[in-house]
């Protein structure tokens, strides 16, 4: 693969990094990413991913643009109200960088589709807001070997994950939340409420996980969790362990 001047100029200030350089710039352009979700988490991911140069993004997302949105969904504007999000946020990307191939899912994830969407990508990053998607999600991940990134929030908090089930020893969602709770609405920031920064702090530090996992440098969040405090400003990295009578260890159905 060989560089054009015009990506050399806008890759300028990731190509004299000495981690990332030109062979690492081409493990992001070749690179494919998943991103579920494109709210709160999912703007600021596929922004950045975008920017950085991410080689295919596909996009998961059935619903419509609200007024409410706009509060924390920083790729949508009035304008946009009414219109599909993920077809909406992907012709904003194309502005950001019309060289990448994007791929728009306009539908809901489940456990008939995720494999015809999911098969060809190799990390996924979860950026949904229910806890049936995320477990979905990570089972799947699990089953055939994919990164993933995940990522919650809620009031003025938020957490991320990462799991990478390519190591033996990675972890898994059902490692630290075993089960679907009863209450469905525990995760959804419709009734909790969320202060819109948040979507930002999260979807950013997951953007830079998926950076890190192509690139295989810097220490992976993989078997940890990062609680993120956004009134007292604290960031802790809690260990997660793999779980012997988990899911993920074949223990549990």
């Amino acid at each position: 693969m060989k560089f054009s001047k015009k990506q050399i100029d806008r890759y300028s200030r990731q190509l004299i990094l000495k981690k990332v350089g030109f062979i690492g710039q081409k493990k992001i352009l070749k690179s494919s990413v998943l991103i579920v979700g494109a709210g709160g988490l999912g703007s600021p991911i596929a922004i950045y991913l975008a920017a950085l140069g991410v080689g295919t993004i596909g996009i998961v997302d059935k619903d419509h643009i609200d007024i409410s949105n706009l509060t924390r969904q920083i790729a949508f504007t009035t304008k946009d109200i009414k219109k599909k999000k993920s077809s909406t946020i992907i012709k904003k990307l194309k502005e950001i960088n019309p060289d990448l191939n994007f791929k728009p899912f306009y539908k809901n994830l489940s456990k008939k589709n995720i494999n015809q969407i999911a098969k060809n990508f190799s990390l996924i990053v979860d950026g949904s807001d229910n806890f049936s998607t995320r477990f979905l999600i990570n089972d799947y991940c699990l089953k055939n070997k994919k990164i993933l990134i995940s990522g919650a929030i809620s009031k003025f908090d938020g957490q991320v994950y990462t799991f990478n089930f390519r190591r033996k020893k990675s972890p898994c969602l059902r490692c630290f939340i075993p089960d679907v709770p009863l209450n469905p609405d525990v995760d959804n920031c419709e009734y909790d409420g969320v202060i819109g920064t948040m979507g930002g702090i999260i979807g950013t530090i997951q953007a830079n996980e998926v950076i890190k996992e192509i690139l295989e440098i810097g220490d992976s969040l993989c078997g940890h969790i990062l609680i993120i405090d956004g009134l007292k400003l604290t960031f802790r990295k809690v260990k997660l362990n793999k779980r012997s009578d988990c899911y993920c260890n074949g223990k549990r159905k």
